[in-house]
């Protein structure tokens, strides 16, 4: 991981930027630790870590048993909301919350390139 955060939480700042629907994005270390996050006061961003990164190694597992190939996104869908979980390189996820008001295009479309940006930095 890079000595400043900067950049990264640049790039999480773009992609909430990109509509008022979306709502949280973080990057979050395989082993479930916050790297860099912007989230809402009322969510438990350790938990919320903790299991995006779980997501993303359940995935994996179900596309390999399931012979998919290889993962590309988790999508998780509430009453209201949307999750969207995508690894960017080998030890790092990238977690994305939306209202289900955003347009799912937008939201796939922005997650790809801040996960492409994060890639070089993570």
């Amino acid at each position: 991981m890079p000595d400043s955060k900067e950049p990264i939480k640049a790039i999480l700042h773009d992609i909430l930027r990109a509509s008022p629907h979306i709502t949280a994005a973080a990057v979050v270390h395989l082993s479930g630790l916050i790297v860099v996050s912007v989230m809402p006061y009322y969510v438990e961003e350790e938990r919320v870590s903790a299991m995006s990164a779980v997501m993303l190694l359940l995935g994996e597992r179900l596309t390999g048993a399931m012979k998919n190939g290889q993962l590309n996104k988790v999508y998780v869908r509430g009453e209201t909301g949307h999750t969207v979980i995508t690894a960017i390189g080998e030890e790092a996820v990238l977690s994305i919350n939306a209202s289900d008001e955003v347009p799912l295009g937008l939201l796939f479309i922005e997650m790809e390139l801040a996960a492409e940006k994060l890639r070089e930095l993570v």
